[in-house]
């Protein structure tokens, strides 16, 4: 899949682009790894802007590289965490 960062993608696309289940992607936006928005109203949709899909990309390379480079994978996903600055530029932290 082409990632369009003006784009809006529902959460089954975002699973299907990373080959991972849509659980997967539930719980990287539950733990603040990916960036969503809810539409509507009650329990509403959730959306991924393609632009979060590419910073979520490049964070997760950014622990695959970090962690080969130390020998050692990280335990758990919240090893590294997805952060926004104020002009909406990604960057990953260790947690």
């Amino acid at each position: 899949m082409q990632v369009e960062s003006t784009r809006m993608y529902r959460v089954r696309e975002v699973a299907e682009h990373f080959d991972v289940s849509v659980t997967t992607i539930y719980r990287a936006i539950e733990s603040g790894q990916l960036d969503a928005l809810k539409l509507g109203t009650g329990k509403g949709a959730l959306r991924v802007t393609g632009a979060a899909v590419t910073a979520y990309a490049h964070a997760c390379a950014q622990a695959a590289n970090d962690s080969f480079a130390t020998g050692a994978m990280p335990t758990t996903a919240t090893d590294h965490t997805l952060t926004a600055d104020s002009n909406g530029a990604h960057a990953t932290r260790p947690t």
